[in-house]
């Protein structure tokens, strides 16, 4: 059955729908939507997709994504050296940041490890992270990978990693989110708020 819509629509349609979470309908509406913008508006986001791959790159230090390598928390002499936070994603590090508690630097995975789908400590730049801990002395890793399955294995794998090194090794505490009532925990997240509990 041929598409209802313009080919050009189409196209727009099928590639929002390659992002994650966007299914047809949704990716239909907001290509329509786009469709209704002004002219220049649309050109606008054309040229800022085209300028992702053109302007950004991995910082050769933490794996940031920047328009400078080395990156500005990297090059901040504001940051502690002396600690590095570890997270899966750049997205991890933009939530982080956007705390304005952690005054480190960061080492950003890329990923888990996940074996099956061909991703081993390699791929997450472990040896680079354990390279980076040697040269700068630093004194303390922060895990803060997710408290998914893969995550935990991750941040396990790191610990062991990490064993033979004098640096201090912490992983984030998991628990209870501000505002929920117990009973709706799993129970995961109830053992892992108990192992994380703190004094009063």
């Amino acid at each position: 059955m041929p598409s209802p819509f313009p080919s050009a629509l189409e196209r727009l349609v099928k590639n929002l729908g390659r992002l994650p979470g966007i299914g047809e309908k949704t990716a239909t509406r907001l290509a329509l939507q786009i469709l209704r913008w002004p002219a220049a508006q649309t050109q606008e986001l054309a040229v800022s997709i085209a300028e992702l791959h053109e302007k950004i790159r991995l910082c050769s230090e933490c794996f940031a994504f920047s328009e400078k390598d080395p990156c500005p928390v990297c090059t901040d002499p504001k940051r502690d050296t002396d600690q590095i936070c570890v997270v899966e994603d750049p997205s991890d590090l933009v939530a982080l940041e956007k705390t304005r508690i952690y005054r480190g630097r960061y080492h950003v995975l890329h990923g888990t490890l996940a074996p099956m789908d061909g991703i081993g400590p390699e791929q997450l730049r472990i040896d680079h992270l354990i390279e980076r801990i040697r040269q700068n002395q630093v004194k303390e890793v922060i895990i803060a990978t997710s408290s998914t399955v893969a995550g935990e294995a991750t941040a396990a794998y790191l610990a062991e990693c990490l064993a033979g090194t004098p640096v201090k090794t912490t992983r984030i505490a998991c628990g209870i989110p501000m505002g929920m009532d117990l009973k709706y925990a799993d129970r995961m997240t109830l053992q892992k708020a108990m192992e994380a509990r703190t004094g009063c």
